[in-house]
C-alpha cells in the first residue's frame, strides 16, 4: 500500500484517507473513489486528495478484520460488523473470560498493522459485555499478515468464554459470642448475592460452633443435596491445622490449599470432597467490595479447579482497594477533605433507536428548547459547580443547541463504541478534587434541578462515601452519583455499558432515591418524543 497526496486526476481507484465533504455529500474515510467521486470533488475544485493506494495483495480494513475475526471459535461469543477496520466481540453468555496470553501476543508480534486487545484473563463478565476488539490500523493491510493471524487463532484459542453453571450451595457459618448475629445475617445476604450472578443460589445455611467437630458434621450432613460448601469462621484461619482446614479433612475431604496472595483475600482454605468444593471463605468476603475470594469463586463456578499453582500465581495484580471494614485494614495516608459532586451530562450517542426519522432526539424541541438544553439547564440550575457535557455524534449541532451556556466541552471521538466511552471521557475531565460525579442522560427531560439538588444532599450526608441512585417505584433509574473511589473502575469500561456492574460490586454503600417517573423516562424513539409534547428536528 502506497499512502500520501496524489493529484486528484490520478485518484480513482484509490481509498480515501479522510473524510470528505462537497456540499451536501460526504465522502468516507476509508471510501474507495470510483469515477463519479472523482468528477464530484472536481466541480467542487479538489486538485489533490490524500489516499491509500492498494497493492495487488492488500485487503481493506474491513475485510481483514472480519477475516481474522472469522477465525476465532465462535462459542460463547457474538461479534459486531466490521467498522472502520474494527470488529468488537461480546459474551453472549455470563461467565469467566480466559485469555491465552502467548496466543494473543503472537497475533500482535505479527505486524503492528493488526492488533487484537482483549479483557484480563479469568475476568467475570455479564451476558453482552464486550470482551476484545481487533483493529486494524491502516486502511489496508498485505493479505499475508491477515493469512498469519488466522492460521494462529485458528491453531490455538487466543481466549474463550467459560460459562457460568448454576450451583446449590450451602453456607456453614462458625459462630463465637464476640461475633455479631447482625454481622452473619450481611454475610448470608452478601454471598447470597454474589452467587445470584452466576445463577447460583444460596439454598441452606446452617449455624454451628467454631470447632473442628462441629463443623466436620455439617460438612457431612450437607454434602448430599448440595454443588458447593462455603464456610465462614468467627474466627480467621491462622494454620494449615486450624478449625476450617481441620474439619474437611476431618470430613473425609482433602485441603489443596491454605493462603492467596490476593489482598484482601489472603486467609482463603480450598479443599474438596471428592469432586465437592468446600471453601473457607477469608473474612473480607463478608464484603460486597472484590476481593480473592470472588476470584476462586468464579473459577470454581466456570467449572474450574484452581491448583497450587494456579493460586500461587496471583501475585501480579493481586494487591487490590483496601476494604475500609476490614478488622485491621490496611495503614491509609491521611486523604484531604473530598470535594463535591460535580455533574456530568452525557449527549454524545447516536441516537440509533430513531431510526429513518432524521431527526437527533437531543435536537427536539419542547416548547422552543432543544432537549439537550432543557437538560443542561436543570444541571446548572442544581448548583452544583462545573457541568461538564460530552459531545459527539453530530457535535457541532450539539454544541450549537447549548451556546451561551456557562459548561465545560468535552469530545468524545469514540463515541460510536458505546457509552462506556462518554462516561469515561466526562469522569476523566473532572479532575482529582472532585468527590463524585452526578451522571446524567441527556435525553430524560423530567428530571429537574430540585431532583438533583436532593440527590447531591443525601451524597453530601453520606459523607460523599456512598453510591446515590435514581429509582422509580423502587426499579433503578437514572441519574447515578458515583463516588471518586469508582472512579479508576469507570476508567476501564468498555464497550456500550455503563456502570451498573461498578456499583453492584464496589463495595460501598448504595442509596436510592426516589424521584418517580422521571428517573425512568428516556425518549429514545420518535414516537416518545411525540407523545411527550415534543417537535422533531433534523
Amino acid at each position: 500500500m502506497k499512502f500520501g497526496p496524489v493529484p486528484l486526476a490520478n485518484a480513482e481507484g484509490a481509498v480515501l484517507a479522510h473524510a470528505m465533504k462537497t456540499g451536501a455529500s460526504r465522502l468516507p474515510k476509508g471510501h474507495r473513489l470510483s469515477q463519479a467521486d472523482v468528477a464530484t470533488l472536481a466541480e467542487a475544485g479538489v486538485e489533490e486528495v490524500i489516499v491509500a493506494r492498494l497493492d495487488a495483495d492488500d485487503l481493506l480494513e474491513n475485510e481483514a478484520a472480519a477475516r481474522i475475526a472469522a477465525a476465532i471459535a465462535p462459542d460463547h461469543l457474538r461479534f459486531s460488523q466490521a467498522a472502520t477496520g474494527r470488529v468488537n466481540i461480546h459474551a453472549t453468555v455470563s461467565g469467566l473470560f480466559v485469555a491465552n496470553r502467548a496466543a494473543v501476543d503472537r497475533v500482535n508480534r505479527i505486524d503492528p498493522a493488526v492488533t487484537l486487545a482483549c479483557l484480563g484473563d479469568h475476568t467475570a463478565v455479564a451476558a453482552g459485555d464486550m470482551v476484545a476488539t481487533i483493529k486494524i490500523i491502516p486502511l489496508a493491510v498485505p493479505e499475508r499478515f491477515v493469512e498469519q493471524a488466522e492460521n494462529m487463532l485458528r491453531a490455538e484459542a487466543a481466549f474463550e468464554v467459560k460459562p457460568f453453571v448454576a450451583q446449590r450451595a450451602a453456607l456453614i457459618a462458625t459462630e463465637l459470642p464476640s461475633l455479631k448475629r447482625q454481622v452473619m445475617d450481611k454475610t448470608h445476604m452478601v454471598l447470597a448475592a454474589r452467587l445470584l450472578r452466576s445463577g447460583s443460589h444460596l439454598v441452606t445455611e446452617r449455624r454451628v460452633a467454631h470447632s473442628e467437630a462441629a463443623v466436620a458434621a455439617a460438612i457431612a450432613d450437607l454434602k448430599p443435596a448440595h454443588d458447593l460448601i462455603i464456610i465462614f469462621g468467627a474466627s480467621a484461619v491462622s494454620d494449615p491445622d486450624d478449625v476450617i482446614p481441620a474439619a474437611i479433612r476431618r470430613a473425609g475431604g482433602v485441603v489443596e490449599h491454605v493462603g492467596m496472595p490476593v489482598d484482601p483475600g489472603n486467609l482463603l482454605v480450598l479443599g474438596r470432597i471428592a469432586e465437592l468444593p468446600v471453601v473457607g471463605a477469608p473474612g473480607c468476603a463478608r464484603s460486597p467490595k472484590e476481593n480473592g475470594f470472588d476470584w476462586i469463586l468464579d473459577r470454581l463456578l466456570a467449572g474450574e479447579w484452581p491448583n497450587s499453582e494456579d493460586i500461587t500465581g496471583l501475585g501480579v495484580g493481586g494487591l487490590l482497594n483496601e476494604i475500609p471494614t476490614r478488622p485491621q485494614p490496611r495503614e491509609q495516608t491521611v486523604s484531604p477533605a473530598r470535594g463535591p459532586a460535580r455533574i456530568v451530562v452525557l449527549a454524545a450517542g447516536r441516537a440509533s433507536r430513531m431510526g429513518a426519522s432524521g431527526g437527533h432526539k437531543l435536537l427536539a424541541e419542547f416548547d422552543g428548547v432543544p432537549m439537550v438544553r432543557r437538560t443542561v439547564e436543570a444541571a446548572l440550575a442544581a448548583d452544583a459547580g462545573k457541568v461538564v457535557v460530552v459531545t459527539g455524534y453530530r457535535e457541532a449541532d450539539i454544541r450549537a443547541a447549548l451556546a451561551g451556556l456557562p459548561v465545560e466541552f468535552v469530545s468524545n471521538p469514540d463515541y460510536a463504541a458505546g457509552m462506556a466511552s462518554s462516561l469515561v471521557a466526562g469522569v476523566t475531565a473532572l479532575g482529582t478534587e472532585v468527590g463524585g460525579a452526578l451522571v446524567m442522560l441527556a435525553d430524560m427531560p423530567g428530571i429537574t434541578a430540585d431532583h438533583l439538588r436532593k440527590m447531591i444532599e443525601v451524597f453530601d450526608g453520606e459523607g460523599r462515601q456512598a453510591v446515590v441512585r435514581a429509582v422509580s417505584g423502587g426499579q433503578r433509574g437514572n441519574p447515578v452519583i458515583l463516588p471518586k473511589e469508582t472512579f479508576a473502575a469507570v476508567r476501564q469500561l468498555v464497550g456500550d455499558v455503563g456502570a451498573r456492574h461498578i456499583v453492584e460490586r464496589c463495595g460501598l454503600p448504595v442509596i436510592d432515591v426516589e424521584l418517580g417517573e422521571a428517573a425512568r423516562l428516556d425518549l429514545d424513539t420518535p414516537e416518545a418524543i411525540i407523545a411527550a409534547g415534543g417537535v422533531l428536528k433534523e
